[in-house]
């Protein structure tokens, strides 16, 4: 018999979390636990009028999705594509409400085979949506069934092996896929063709975050002052994720050592707990600026002795390090690799070494 899909989940989880323990790993305030991601789900918005930021997304999907009811038909195929935390999987939640559909939920690891792939297909409803979370990493030859299934509602079935194979053609429902994924230069080029809508949503502003969190906290039914808000908002890295996950922990340190409401100076002795620098920077992000400063003369270092030199995975370090950085100018990219900008000096308080 073959485990859910919630059930290999939580397995994993369970995995990396052993693994984690025996290598001495540190958490980052922006990884999410199982746990915290059940509460997380309780603060995402449902509707559109809910989703904060993203206003040009959100004006061109009540467009889209007013048009496709009126035609009764499914909405067109949709990429979402950004750094982790933005809101992807919110936005294709709130897709399926306003649409009035169901949504059934995956991800490329979890679909291992063709014949997993097809059970969800033939499942559906007439234009209910398929979310696929981390679609760049399907298998080949699962995403090869999704070309006539994206194009003509038809999957293609090999039953049986060698001459006695049979190929089955199987009728669908009109559905609606919606991929999402932090690395849309992984997908093939293939199936992101037959994707008709493609957004990427942007980093949030602290405006919109301290909206974010003033919501959540009533939500969670802690006071959050404007000021305390902001601060929060102010080194949330431009994320709705993080953001939340900071005002989890300020709530607990505000009942444990505060008044029970987040104020700026109850925000900011949390955020001093949590090794949150006034921009942002938790102690990975700090400890990538001082590696390529202090050991590697400013850079450029390439991406294998940078991930060695920190004993951390490559994949951390461009996935959720990287951004931020690049965005607010600490590292640049060369064909070199790596090099720190005059800011990524200043901020460690460091000279800049003299060029002879």
């Amino acid at each position: 018999m073959r485990p859910s899909c919630s059930v290999v989940s939580q397995l994993d989880d369970r995995f990396a979390h052993l693994y984690n323990l025996f290598n001495m790993r540190t958490d980052r305030i922006t990884d999410l636990s199982s746990e915290e991601e059940l509460v997380f789900t309780t603060l995402r918005p449902t509707k559109l009028d809910e989703f904060v930021g993203q206003t040009g997304i959100k004006e061109k999907l009540r467009i889209y999705v007013t048009a496709t009811q009126g035609r009764n038909e499914p909405l067109d195929h949709v990429l979402l594509h950004s750094p982790p935390g933005l809101g992807k999987t919110t936005l294709a939640h709130i897709i399926a409400a306003e649409m009035g559909v169901n949504i059934r939920v995956s991800s490329g690891p979890a679909i291992e085979k063709a014949g997993d792939l097809a059970a969800i297909l033939t499942n559906l409803q007439p234009r209910d949506i398929f979310f696929i979370d981390e679609i760049h990493r399907l298998r080949r030859s699962v995403e090869e069934i999704l070309y006539p299934a994206m194009e003509d509602y038809k999957i293609d079935i090999i039953l049986g092996e060698g001459p006695n194979a049979q190929s089955l053609r199987i009728d669908l429902p009109p559905f609606t896929l919606i991929g999402a994924t932090t690395r849309a230069g992984l997908i093939s080029a293939p199936l992101r063709d037959r994707f008709e809508v493609s957004f990427r949503l942007a980093f949030y502003g602290p405006e919109e975050l301290r909206a974010i969190i003033i919501r959540a906290g009533e939500i969670l039914g802690i006071e959050v002052i404007p000021e305390g808000a902001w601060e929060l908002a102010k080194r949330a890295r431009g994320t709705p994720r993080i953001a939340n996950r900071l005002l989890r922990r300020t709530r607990d340190y505000a009942q444990v050592k505060g008044a029970g409401k987040i104020d700026i100076q109850t925000a900011k002795r949390s955020l001093a707990m949590l090794e949150i620098d006034e921009v942002g920077l938790d102690r990975l992000d700090r400890a990538v600026l001082e590696t390529i400063v202090s050991k590697f003369n400013g850079g450029p270092v390439g991406l294998d002795t940078l991930a060695a030199a920190l004993s951390e995975e490559k994949d951390t370090i461009t996935d959720v390090v990287e951004p931020y950085l690049l965005k607010e100018g600490f590292i640049q990219r060369t064909p070199q690799g790596r090099v720190a900008t005059d800011r990524a000096y200043t901020h460690l308080g460091k000279e800049e070494p003299r060029l002879i």
